[in-house]
């Protein structure tokens, strides 16, 4: 389980003012959280994570927020889990009115930033826009999202209809990141 990271442990933060824009490839950036509103007076944000434990966000020091005008950078200072919300202080956010003001903004990190999966795990990032083909070797679409479901994964597959998938080892046969293909053991006429 990934614990908030101390001030001294954290990778040093990239050369760049907080506020900057994001200059490279926007397909780079892996949405991590949202903004729900602030959280107390003192400039801290309440976010909704979207990593698998909530301190997920707190090894990575350096955000990025969806803002009106693109994306732009910010610092991470302070992290908590609390059992009221989850909540991050950021670089010049000093007030509830600078917080409220990144209501609804998504959060995200560089994919760089996020290092190699474990052996035999894999990102959801990473599976998205996947082919996917049974072991016939019949094409059944792309990866287009996942889904929790209980407690297994479920890719999403789109090609001429939808499928849903089980993410486990009874269904999913390898996963090829540099072929950009995943094989499963789905016949293409399986409803699901």
């Amino acid at each position: 389980m990934a614990r908030p990271s101390s001030p001294a442990s954290r990778k040093p933060l990239p050369s760049r003012p907080a506020g900057s824009p994001y200059a490279g490839d926007e397909s780079a950036l892996v949405v991590m959280a949202r903004v729900l509103g602030p959280f107390g007076i003192q400039g801290w944000v309440r976010l909704k994570t979207f990593t698998e434990t909530p301190d997920g966000l707190a090894r990575h020091p350096a955000w990025w927020l969806r803002t009106k005008a693109g994306w732009v950078s910010a610092d991470l200072e302070e992290f908590k889990v609390r059992p009221a919300a989850v909540s991050a202080k950021l670089a010049g956010v000093d007030d509830r009115n600078a917080a409220e003001a990144l209501q609804g903004q998504d959060i995200a990190v560089a994919r760089d930033d996020l290092g190699e999966a474990a052996e035999g795990e894999f990102y959801w990032v990473d599976l998205v826009g996947l082919a996917v083909v049974n072991l016939q070797g019949e094409a059944l679409g792309q990866v287009e999202e996942l889904l929790r479901a209980g407690g297994s994964d479920v890719l999403v597959v789109r090609g001429e209809r939808e499928r849903l998938i089980p993410f486990i080892a009874d269904f999913v046969k390898s996963v090829d990141r540099a072929a950009r293909r995943i094989t499963v053991d789905w016949e293409a006429g399986y409803d699901a």
